[in-house]
Protein backbone atom coordinates (compact mmCIF):
# COMPACT_ATOMS: atom_id res chain seq x y z
CA UNK A 1 0.00 0.00 0.00
CA UNK A 2 2.56 2.40 0.55
CA UNK A 3 4.13 2.18 -2.61
CA UNK A 4 0.66 2.97 -3.81
CA UNK A 5 0.84 6.27 -2.15
CA UNK A 6 4.07 6.67 -3.58
CA UNK A 7 2.36 6.98 -6.72
CA UNK A 8 0.54 9.98 -5.75
CA UNK A 9 3.92 12.02 -4.92
CA UNK A 10 4.86 10.69 -8.24
CA UNK A 11 1.84 12.48 -10.41
CA UNK A 12 2.76 15.45 -8.18
CA UNK A 13 6.53 15.29 -9.00
CA UNK A 14 4.99 14.84 -12.82
CA UNK A 15 5.68 18.25 -14.74
CA UNK A 16 2.66 20.78 -14.67
CA UNK A 17 0.64 18.15 -12.54
CA UNK A 18 0.50 20.37 -9.00
CA UNK A 19 0.17 23.32 -10.79
CA UNK A 20 -3.02 22.19 -12.43
CA UNK A 21 -4.05 20.37 -9.70
CA UNK A 22 -3.36 23.47 -7.49
CA UNK A 23 -4.85 26.22 -9.84
CA UNK A 24 -7.91 24.04 -10.30
CA UNK A 25 -9.30 23.80 -6.71
CA UNK A 26 -8.45 27.18 -6.11
CA UNK A 27 -10.08 28.40 -9.19
CA UNK A 28 -13.16 26.22 -8.24
CA UNK A 29 -13.42 27.89 -4.31
CA UNK A 30 -16.42 30.71 -5.83
CA UNK A 31 -18.23 27.52 -6.75
CA UNK A 32 -17.64 25.71 -3.93
CA UNK A 33 -18.28 28.00 -1.21
CA UNK A 34 -20.99 29.74 -3.34
CA UNK A 35 -24.15 28.09 -1.74
CA UNK A 36 -22.77 29.34 2.14
CA UNK A 37 -21.22 32.42 0.84
CA UNK A 38 -24.40 33.62 -0.32
CA UNK A 39 -26.67 32.81 2.34
CA UNK A 40 -24.23 34.40 4.73
CA UNK A 41 -24.03 37.44 2.70
CA UNK A 42 -27.84 37.54 2.46
CA UNK A 43 -28.51 37.14 6.46
CA UNK A 44 -25.90 39.49 6.99
CA UNK A 45 -27.74 42.21 4.54
CA UNK A 46 -30.79 41.49 6.35
CA UNK A 47 -32.37 38.99 4.47
CA UNK A 48 -34.74 36.70 4.87
CA UNK A 49 -33.62 33.10 4.86
CA UNK A 50 -36.21 32.39 1.76
CA UNK A 51 -34.16 35.09 0.01
CA UNK A 52 -31.34 33.69 0.60
CA UNK A 53 -32.40 29.92 -0.39
CA UNK A 54 -34.18 31.26 -3.42
CA UNK A 55 -30.72 33.03 -4.93
CA UNK A 56 -28.63 29.91 -3.93
CA UNK A 57 -31.02 27.68 -6.11
CA UNK A 58 -31.10 30.55 -8.69
CA UNK A 59 -26.80 30.02 -8.64
CA UNK A 60 -27.16 26.31 -8.56
CA UNK A 61 -29.83 25.87 -11.80
CA UNK A 62 -27.60 27.93 -13.38
CA UNK A 63 -24.48 26.26 -13.07
CA UNK A 64 -25.99 23.20 -14.02
CA UNK A 65 -27.07 24.79 -17.18
CA UNK A 66 -23.99 26.33 -17.93
CA UNK A 67 -21.24 23.65 -17.41
CA UNK A 68 -22.22 21.67 -20.01
CA UNK A 69 -22.47 24.41 -22.24
CA UNK A 70 -18.97 25.85 -21.78
CA UNK A 71 -17.38 22.90 -21.80
CA UNK A 72 -18.78 22.06 -25.23
CA UNK A 73 -17.01 25.82 -26.32
CA UNK A 74 -13.53 24.48 -24.85
CA UNK A 75 -13.87 21.02 -26.91
CA UNK A 76 -14.25 23.63 -29.83
CA UNK A 77 -12.29 26.61 -28.95
CA UNK A 78 -9.62 25.16 -26.46
CA UNK A 79 -8.91 25.92 -22.30
CA UNK A 80 -7.87 29.63 -22.69
CA UNK A 81 -10.28 31.32 -25.06
CA UNK A 82 -12.94 29.53 -22.66
CA UNK A 83 -11.96 29.31 -19.68
CA UNK A 84 -10.51 32.59 -18.56
CA UNK A 85 -13.51 34.86 -19.75
CA UNK A 86 -15.89 32.59 -18.04
CA UNK A 87 -14.10 33.01 -15.02
CA UNK A 88 -13.97 36.86 -15.30
CA UNK A 89 -17.48 37.18 -16.54
CA UNK A 90 -18.45 35.22 -12.86
CA UNK A 91 -16.15 37.00 -10.58
CA UNK A 92 -17.47 40.24 -12.37
CA UNK A 93 -21.32 38.94 -11.54
CA UNK A 94 -20.58 38.10 -8.01
CA UNK A 95 -18.74 41.39 -7.34
CA UNK A 96 -21.62 43.34 -8.47
CA UNK A 97 -23.73 41.35 -6.32
CA UNK A 98 -22.05 41.79 -3.24
CA UNK A 99 -21.70 45.61 -3.92
CA UNK A 100 -25.05 46.27 -4.94
CA UNK A 101 -26.51 44.22 -1.94
CA UNK A 102 -29.06 41.64 -1.75
CA UNK A 103 -31.85 44.10 -0.90
CA UNK A 104 -32.12 44.31 -4.93
CA UNK A 105 -33.88 41.95 -6.24
CA UNK A 106 -33.82 43.03 -9.66
CA UNK A 107 -30.02 42.95 -9.80
CA UNK A 108 -29.81 40.46 -7.58
CA UNK A 109 -31.21 37.34 -8.94
CA UNK A 110 -29.66 38.11 -12.69
CA UNK A 111 -26.24 38.69 -10.96
CA UNK A 112 -25.98 35.22 -8.99
CA UNK A 113 -27.54 33.57 -12.51
CA UNK A 114 -24.86 35.15 -14.24
CA UNK A 115 -21.96 34.37 -11.91
CA UNK A 116 -23.76 30.48 -11.66
CA UNK A 117 -23.99 30.20 -15.44
CA UNK A 118 -20.07 31.61 -16.28
CA UNK A 119 -18.18 29.33 -13.41
CA UNK A 120 -15.66 28.16 -15.58
CA UNK A 121 -15.70 24.00 -16.38
CA UNK A 122 -12.65 23.84 -14.47
CA UNK A 123 -13.15 20.22 -12.84
CA UNK A 124 -13.60 18.81 -16.72
CA UNK A 125 -10.68 20.69 -18.29
CA UNK A 126 -8.28 19.22 -15.59
CA UNK A 127 -9.47 15.66 -16.61
CA UNK A 128 -9.22 16.40 -20.10
CA UNK A 129 -5.97 17.48 -19.56
CA UNK A 130 -4.68 14.54 -17.49
CA UNK A 131 -3.98 11.82 -20.70
CA UNK A 132 -2.05 14.43 -22.16
CA UNK A 133 0.29 15.47 -18.79
CA UNK A 134 0.74 11.73 -17.13
CA UNK A 135 2.08 9.74 -20.08
CA UNK A 136 2.83 6.47 -17.35
CA UNK A 137 -0.11 3.44 -18.45
CA UNK A 138 -1.93 3.79 -15.02
CA UNK A 139 -1.41 7.37 -13.99
CA UNK A 140 -4.33 8.69 -15.00
CA UNK A 141 -6.74 6.57 -13.11
CA UNK A 142 -4.31 7.39 -9.96
CA UNK A 143 -5.19 10.82 -10.81
CA UNK A 144 -8.57 10.49 -10.87
CA UNK A 145 -8.94 9.06 -7.44
CA UNK A 146 -6.40 12.15 -6.33
CA UNK A 147 -8.55 14.21 -8.43
CA UNK A 148 -11.98 13.33 -6.51
CA UNK A 149 -9.91 13.01 -2.74
CA UNK A 150 -8.57 17.21 -3.38
CA UNK A 151 -12.06 17.64 -3.97
CA UNK A 152 -13.20 16.67 -0.46
CA UNK A 153 -10.77 18.38 0.68
CA UNK A 154 -12.01 21.95 -0.93
CA UNK A 155 -15.54 21.43 0.19
CA UNK A 156 -13.95 21.01 3.26
CA UNK A 157 -11.71 23.68 3.53
CA UNK A 158 -13.77 26.02 1.35
CA UNK A 159 -16.41 26.89 3.87
CA UNK A 160 -13.69 27.40 6.38
CA UNK A 161 -12.17 29.85 4.16
CA UNK A 162 -15.76 31.51 4.06
CA UNK A 163 -16.16 31.93 7.66
CA UNK A 164 -12.58 33.37 8.60
CA UNK A 165 -13.43 35.57 5.82
CA UNK A 166 -16.43 36.70 7.62
CA UNK A 167 -15.01 37.37 10.93
CA UNK A 168 -11.84 38.68 9.74
CA UNK A 169 -13.95 41.58 7.47
CA UNK A 170 -17.59 40.80 6.58
CA UNK A 171 -19.74 38.79 4.49
CA UNK A 172 -19.04 41.08 1.21
CA UNK A 173 -15.81 40.81 1.43
CA UNK A 174 -15.95 36.78 1.27
CA UNK A 175 -17.64 36.89 -1.72
CA UNK A 176 -14.96 39.38 -3.30
CA UNK A 177 -12.14 37.83 -2.07
CA UNK A 178 -12.83 34.25 -3.17
CA UNK A 179 -13.63 35.08 -6.41
CA UNK A 180 -10.55 36.95 -7.00
CA UNK A 181 -8.69 33.59 -6.31
CA UNK A 182 -11.09 31.69 -8.53
CA UNK A 183 -9.88 33.93 -11.47
CA UNK A 184 -6.19 33.55 -10.23
CA UNK A 185 -6.84 30.14 -9.90
CA UNK A 186 -8.52 29.92 -13.68
CA UNK A 187 -5.09 31.90 -14.74
CA UNK A 188 -2.52 29.37 -13.17
CA UNK A 189 -4.51 26.96 -15.48
CA UNK A 190 -4.73 28.40 -18.99
CA UNK A 191 -1.26 30.02 -18.93
CA UNK A 192 0.09 26.38 -18.38
CA UNK A 193 1.98 24.71 -21.56
CA UNK A 194 -0.54 21.95 -21.54
CA UNK A 195 -3.53 23.98 -20.96
CA UNK A 196 -2.49 26.18 -23.87
CA UNK A 197 -1.20 23.16 -26.10
CA UNK A 198 -4.86 20.92 -25.35
CA UNK A 199 -6.77 20.49 -28.59
CA UNK A 200 -9.97 17.82 -28.45
CA UNK A 201 -9.78 15.41 -30.86
CA UNK A 202 -11.58 16.31 -34.13
CA UNK A 203 -15.37 15.88 -33.24
CA UNK A 204 -18.79 14.98 -35.40
CA UNK A 205 -21.06 17.56 -35.87
CA UNK A 206 -24.05 17.05 -33.45
CA UNK A 207 -26.58 18.95 -31.84
CA UNK A 208 -26.22 16.25 -28.82
CA UNK A 209 -22.76 16.36 -28.51
CA UNK A 210 -21.29 13.86 -25.63
CA UNK A 211 -25.10 12.83 -25.20
CA UNK A 212 -25.01 10.69 -28.10
CA UNK A 213 -23.43 8.29 -26.26
CA UNK A 214 -25.67 5.48 -24.56
CA UNK A 215 -23.09 4.51 -22.32
CA UNK A 216 -22.81 8.22 -20.78
CA UNK A 217 -26.42 8.53 -20.76
CA UNK A 218 -27.06 4.83 -18.70
CA UNK A 219 -23.52 6.59 -16.37
CA UNK A 220 -25.50 10.09 -16.18
CA UNK A 221 -28.80 8.21 -15.13
CA UNK A 222 -27.01 6.09 -12.42
CA UNK A 223 -24.95 8.91 -10.88
CA UNK A 224 -28.35 11.06 -10.39
CA UNK A 225 -29.19 8.70 -7.86
CA UNK A 226 -25.75 9.08 -6.31
CA UNK A 227 -26.39 12.43 -6.17
CA UNK A 228 -29.83 12.07 -4.28
CA UNK A 229 -28.58 9.97 -1.72
CA UNK A 230 -25.12 12.39 -0.92
CA UNK A 231 -28.18 15.51 -0.71
CA UNK A 232 -30.90 13.61 1.53
CA UNK A 233 -28.13 12.76 4.10
CA UNK A 234 -27.05 16.62 4.53
CA UNK A 235 -30.85 16.82 5.01
CA UNK A 236 -32.10 13.91 7.33
CA UNK A 237 -28.53 14.57 9.70
CA UNK A 238 -30.38 17.82 11.23
CA UNK A 239 -33.50 16.49 12.91
CA UNK A 240 -30.78 14.26 14.04
CA UNK A 241 -28.53 16.45 15.15
CA UNK A 242 -31.10 18.36 17.02
CA UNK A 243 -31.95 15.63 19.43
CA UNK A 244 -28.47 14.69 19.81
CA UNK A 245 -26.73 18.03 20.52
CA UNK A 246 -27.90 20.74 18.37
CA UNK A 247 -25.24 22.38 15.60
CA UNK A 248 -21.69 20.75 16.98
CA UNK A 249 -23.01 17.30 15.85
CA UNK A 250 -24.35 18.18 12.94
CA UNK A 251 -21.32 19.30 12.08
CA UNK A 252 -19.36 16.40 12.57
CA UNK A 253 -21.55 14.49 10.90
CA UNK A 254 -20.74 16.37 8.04
CA UNK A 255 -16.94 16.44 8.32
CA UNK A 256 -16.95 12.72 9.09
CA UNK A 257 -18.80 12.07 5.63
CA UNK A 258 -16.00 13.98 4.31
CA UNK A 259 -13.68 12.25 6.08
CA UNK A 260 -14.65 9.33 4.81
CA UNK A 261 -15.19 9.84 1.48
CA UNK A 262 -11.28 11.32 1.40
CA UNK A 263 -9.85 8.03 3.26
CA UNK A 264 -11.90 5.74 0.68
CA UNK A 265 -10.55 7.28 -2.30
CA UNK A 266 -7.10 7.54 -0.60
CA UNK A 267 -6.98 4.44 -0.47
CA UNK A 268 -9.01 3.13 -3.95
CA UNK A 269 -6.54 5.33 -5.78
CA UNK A 270 -3.45 3.97 -4.06
CA UNK A 271 -3.37 0.61 -6.32
CA UNK A 272 -4.18 -0.27 -9.89
CA UNK A 273 -7.40 -2.38 -10.34
CA UNK A 274 -7.90 -5.12 -12.71
CA UNK A 275 -10.42 -5.75 -14.85
CA UNK A 276 -13.01 -2.92 -16.92
CA UNK A 277 -14.32 0.26 -15.37
CA UNK A 278 -18.33 -0.79 -15.51
CA UNK A 279 -17.94 -4.04 -13.67
CA UNK A 280 -16.18 -2.33 -10.74
CA UNK A 281 -18.48 0.42 -10.65
CA UNK A 282 -21.44 -1.42 -10.07
CA UNK A 283 -19.59 -3.27 -6.47
CA UNK A 284 -18.43 0.36 -5.73
CA UNK A 285 -22.05 1.38 -5.91
CA UNK A 286 -23.45 -1.68 -3.74
CA UNK A 287 -20.88 -0.99 -1.37
CA UNK A 288 -21.89 2.55 -1.32
CA UNK A 289 -25.32 1.30 -1.24
CA UNK A 290 -24.74 -1.25 1.52
CA UNK A 291 -22.82 1.15 3.64
CA UNK A 292 -25.77 3.84 3.96
CA UNK A 293 -28.13 1.46 5.96
CA UNK A 294 -26.35 1.22 9.12
CA UNK A 295 -27.46 5.32 9.49
CA UNK A 296 -31.27 3.66 9.88
CA UNK A 297 -29.71 2.22 12.88
CA UNK A 298 -29.45 6.08 14.85
CA UNK A 299 -26.83 5.45 17.84
CA UNK A 300 -25.46 7.58 19.90
CA UNK A 301 -23.77 10.55 18.25
CA UNK A 302 -19.55 9.18 18.79
CA UNK A 303 -21.58 6.13 17.02
CA UNK A 304 -23.36 7.89 14.30
CA UNK A 305 -20.45 10.26 13.51
CA UNK A 306 -18.58 6.62 12.73
CA UNK A 307 -21.61 5.48 10.99
CA UNK A 308 -21.51 8.66 8.75
CA UNK A 309 -17.57 8.56 7.66
CA UNK A 310 -18.60 4.98 7.08
CA UNK A 311 -21.27 6.02 4.46
CA UNK A 312 -18.72 7.85 2.82
CA UNK A 313 -15.82 5.69 2.09
CA UNK A 314 -17.07 4.21 -1.26
CA UNK A 315 -18.11 7.59 -2.64
CA UNK A 316 -15.01 9.09 -3.54
CA UNK A 317 -14.19 5.50 -5.18
CA UNK A 318 -17.37 5.47 -7.19
CA UNK A 319 -16.76 9.21 -8.69
CA UNK A 320 -13.01 8.64 -9.52
CA UNK A 321 -14.26 5.14 -11.40
CA UNK A 322 -17.09 7.29 -13.07
CA UNK A 323 -13.93 9.73 -14.50
CA UNK A 324 -12.64 6.76 -16.29
CA UNK A 325 -15.81 5.51 -17.77
CA UNK A 326 -16.91 8.87 -19.08
CA UNK A 327 -13.33 9.11 -20.66
CA UNK A 328 -14.35 5.67 -22.36
CA UNK A 329 -17.61 6.43 -23.68
CA UNK A 330 -17.23 10.38 -24.84
CA UNK A 331 -17.72 10.84 -28.34
CA UNK A 332 -14.06 12.13 -29.97
CA UNK A 333 -13.60 15.34 -29.50
CA UNK A 334 -16.45 15.90 -26.57
CA UNK A 335 -14.55 14.90 -23.15
CA UNK A 336 -14.79 18.34 -21.49
CA UNK A 337 -18.41 18.73 -22.28
CA UNK A 338 -18.98 14.93 -21.03
CA UNK A 339 -16.96 15.57 -17.70
CA UNK A 340 -18.94 18.71 -17.27
CA UNK A 341 -22.32 16.85 -17.61
CA UNK A 342 -21.00 13.88 -15.12
CA UNK A 343 -20.77 17.09 -12.95
CA UNK A 344 -24.02 18.84 -13.53
CA UNK A 345 -26.07 15.54 -12.91
CA UNK A 346 -24.33 14.46 -9.57
CA UNK A 347 -25.25 18.38 -8.62
CA UNK A 348 -28.80 18.20 -9.78
CA UNK A 349 -28.94 14.60 -8.28
CA UNK A 350 -27.64 16.25 -4.74
CA UNK A 351 -30.39 19.14 -5.29
CA UNK A 352 -33.26 16.93 -5.85
CA UNK A 353 -31.93 14.96 -2.70
CA UNK A 354 -32.37 17.78 -0.92
CA UNK A 355 -35.41 18.96 -1.99
CA UNK A 356 -36.96 15.23 -1.41
CA UNK A 357 -35.54 14.51 1.91
CA UNK A 358 -37.65 17.74 3.32
CA UNK A 359 -40.93 16.52 2.98
CA UNK A 360 -40.14 12.84 3.95
CA UNK A 361 -38.03 13.86 7.07
CA UNK A 362 -41.21 16.05 8.17
CA UNK A 363 -43.36 12.88 7.55
CA UNK A 364 -41.44 10.38 9.34
CA UNK A 365 -38.38 12.25 11.44
CA UNK A 366 -34.89 11.32 10.49
CA UNK A 367 -35.16 7.61 9.98
CA UNK A 368 -37.23 7.71 6.87
CA UNK A 369 -34.97 10.74 6.33
CA UNK A 370 -31.91 8.06 6.36
CA UNK A 371 -33.65 5.63 4.50
CA UNK A 372 -33.95 7.94 1.05
CA UNK A 373 -30.45 7.35 0.35
CA UNK A 374 -30.49 3.57 0.88
CA UNK A 375 -33.10 3.65 -1.64
CA UNK A 376 -31.27 6.01 -3.93
CA UNK A 377 -28.23 4.05 -3.59
CA UNK A 378 -29.53 0.70 -4.48
CA UNK A 379 -31.86 2.44 -7.75
CA UNK A 380 -28.35 3.59 -8.86
CA UNK A 381 -27.21 0.30 -8.43
CA UNK A 382 -30.33 -0.90 -10.65
CA UNK A 383 -29.72 1.39 -13.45
CA UNK A 384 -25.80 -0.07 -13.83
CA UNK A 385 -27.44 -3.38 -13.93
CA UNK A 386 -30.22 -2.36 -16.38
CA UNK A 387 -27.91 -1.01 -18.75
CA UNK A 388 -25.09 -2.96 -18.36
CA UNK A 389 -24.74 -3.61 -22.40
CA UNK A 390 -24.36 -0.31 -22.66
CA UNK A 391 -22.07 0.67 -20.93
CA UNK A 392 -20.20 -2.58 -22.19
CA UNK A 393 -18.11 -1.36 -25.36
CA UNK A 394 -18.76 -3.80 -28.08
CA UNK A 395 -16.29 -6.28 -28.82
CA UNK A 396 -13.61 -5.48 -31.15
CA UNK A 397 -13.74 -1.84 -30.97
CA UNK A 398 -13.32 1.09 -28.89
CA UNK A 399 -16.09 3.30 -27.43
CA UNK A 400 -14.66 5.99 -28.64
CA UNK A 401 -11.80 7.18 -31.50
CA UNK A 402 -8.29 7.36 -31.03
CA UNK A 403 -7.53 10.73 -29.05
CA UNK A 404 -4.73 11.62 -26.74
CA UNK A 405 -7.76 13.49 -24.64
CA UNK A 406 -9.31 9.63 -23.94
CA UNK A 407 -7.83 6.93 -21.30
CA UNK A 408 -4.50 5.76 -22.57
CA UNK A 409 -4.64 2.94 -20.13
CA UNK A 410 -6.50 0.29 -22.77
CA UNK A 411 -3.92 -1.87 -23.20
CA UNK A 412 -4.93 -4.03 -20.03
CA UNK A 413 -8.39 -4.38 -21.36
CA UNK A 414 -8.14 -7.33 -23.59
CA UNK A 415 -11.07 -6.22 -25.47
CA UNK A 416 -9.03 -3.42 -27.03
CA UNK A 417 -6.22 -3.99 -29.53
CA UNK A 418 -3.13 -2.61 -28.83
CA UNK A 419 -4.11 0.11 -31.55
CA UNK A 420 -7.55 1.47 -30.09
CA UNK A 421 -7.97 3.83 -27.28
CA UNK A 422 -10.93 3.98 -24.90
Amino acid sequence: MAAGFAGYLEILRTRHAARLLTGTLVGRLPNATAAIAIVLFVRAEGGTYSLAGALAAVYGVANAVGQPVLGRLVDLYGQPRVQLPAALAAALAMTAFALTGAGQGALAYPAVAAAGLFTPPLEGGLRALWPSVLRKEGQVHTAYAMDAVAQEVMFTVGPLLVTLCVSLWSARAALIVLNVLGVLGALCVVLSPPSRAWRSAPREAHWLGALRSPGLLALLAAFLFVGVALGSITVAAVPYADGHGGDAVYGWLMAALGLGALAGGAVYGARQWAGVPERRLRALVALLAVCYLPLLLMPGAVAMVALTALAGVFLAPCIACAFVIVDRHAPAGTVTEAFSWLVTTFTVGASVGTGAAGPVVQAGGALWGFAVPGVAGALSLLVLLATGRVLAAPAGRAVVAASSENDPNRAAEPRFSSGDRA
